[in-house]
């Protein structure tokens, strides 16, 4: 994509979209170790919003208008605030140890600021 005389490259080369990416990994990885009753609660939410993430940076990307892609930044930093709410809930029911919830809070924390 081309304005103003700058080249910009696609989605899949901004910073914030491989960090997410990697996060996105993550929280899979955890949704597919909650214990079955989670299976349809919590790993399905964490699952929803992990692509959230992700998806809602790349639509914003494709958009014209900073107006357009800020809305969508917005929306993925809504659904960023989401996993971490999720992780306290991992934490709060002993899903998972505290030191990999800090980890994983921590590792988001880094690209959300």
């Amino acid at each position: 994509m081309e304005t103003m005389g700058k080249t910009y490259g696609g989605f899949e080369e901004l910073e914030v979209y491989r960090a997410a990416r990697e996060l996105r990994k993550k929280m899979y990885g955890v949704a597919r170790r909650l214990p079955g009753i989670e299976k349809y609660g919590l790993a399905s939410q964490m699952r929803r919003a992990a692509v959230s993430l992700t998806n809602n940076i790349a639509e914003g990307h494709g958009r014209y208008h900073d107006l357009d892609n800020i809305r969508f930044l917005l929306q993925s930093g809504g659904s960023l605030v989401e996993l971490l709410g999720d992780l306290n809930i991992c934490l709060d029911e002993d899903c998972l140890p505290a030191a990999e919830v800090q980890g994983l809070k921590t590792r988001a924390s880094q690209f959300a600021d």
